[in-house]
């Protein structure tokens, strides 16, 4: 059983003797990442809440049904999460009463005939070639004063927009991660899954020049300093995700601060810019380290819609 305290602060609910099973399933025989173990965790106790309250205390498995699932998807709808974030819950119940089949628990797994919410369609922000040209021009110049902070911000962004890795992975890059030689960085994706992605010569030079000011730290700082990370702050700590964040976002805001850019966005235009230019599909899935082809597939619409915008604009009959 879990102790501690909610998110609330008050004392947290004993988990389901079967949930806590689960949860430990995940961790020591899927390896699941600790973010992910932390999500299941959160939808899982969400299900406990609505079934103490709905079905009533001491309900069993085999009296929660498909009716009482869908019940469920209405609850979380009500307490204000998103259809994507329900979909997500809808997710963890569904491996939940698979391990509890699996397990003879329940004879027959009710989850399987739930229908996911359907998810609102976007588009990613992105920056079009002229915004990167732009947003490397600041970074360059302020780099040329020749910083700590200034050559490893530049450092950041060329990753960033070079391979399209995400911001945790960013942050989880080491030294010995990278090989400037070979041109390459490996990152450990979700699920830890790892891949190699390939640097450009632009990055490759960014991260030169940032690997002699990060060295000079480490020795200026000696054992104080984190020798494995790669992003280090100016006392020698690995970068956190928020500050990673800052130091992006304090660029794209100069680019528009109204469209809401992030971090994510340089992935986006990493993925959209490579489609532009005629990369295969699962080249750039592979790249990404999409377990998905349709989740890849967001940044063929990315381009459909800029292509539709310049014939909309441009052609005298449209």
């Amino acid at each position: 059983m879990s102790s501690g305290k909610d998110s609330s602060g008050g004392p947290a609910r004993a988990r389901h003797p079967d949930v806590e099973a689960f949860l430990t399933h995940l961790a020591k025989e899927r390896d699941v990442s600790p973010n992910t173990q932390r999500a299941y965790a959160r939808d899982l106790a969400n299900l406990e809440e609505f079934l103490d309250s709905h079905v009533g205390p001491g309900w069993t498995w085999p009296q929660v049904d498909r009716l009482a699932l869908r019940g469920f998807l209405g609850f979380l709808t009500r307490k204000g999460l998103s259809k994507r974030s329900t979909a997500r819950s809808l997710s963890a119940v569904r491996t939940l009463f698979r391990f509890l089949h699996r397990e003879d628990v329940i004879e027959s797994n009710p989850a399987r005939a739930v229908a996911s919410p359907r998810l609102e369609k976007y588009l990613p922000s992105w920056l079009d070639r002229k915004q990167v040209e732009v947003l490397f021009d600041m970074a360059e110049l302020r780099a040329k004063e020749g910083g700590f902070a200034e050559v490893r911000n530049l450092a950041i962004l060329e990753l960033f927009y070079s391979t399209g890795m995400r911001l945790s992975e960013c942050r989880g890059v080491n030294r010995a991660d990278l090989d400037l030689v070979a041109q390459q960085v490996k990152v450990r994706g979700k699920g830890r899954k790892e891949r190699i992605i390939p640097v450009g010569d632009k990055a490759s030079l960014a991260l030169r020049n940032y690997e002699s000011k990060r060295d000079e730290l480490v020795r200026r700082l000696g054992p104080r300093a984190d020798r494995a990370a790669w992003f280090l702050g100016p006392r020698g700590k690995r970068l956190s995700l928020r500050g990673i964040q800052l130091i992006v976002t304090s660029f794209l805001d100069r680019l528009d601060e109204s469209a809401g850019l992030s971090t994510h966005s340089l992935r986006h235009s990493f993925a959209t810019h490579l489609l532009d230019a005629g990369a295969d599909l699962r080249a750039v899935q592979e790249l990404l380290g999409h377990a998905s082809i349709s989740t890849t597939q967001i940044y063929t619409h990315t381009s459909v819609e800029r292509l539709r915008e310049v014939h909309r604009k441009s052609h005298p009959r449209a």
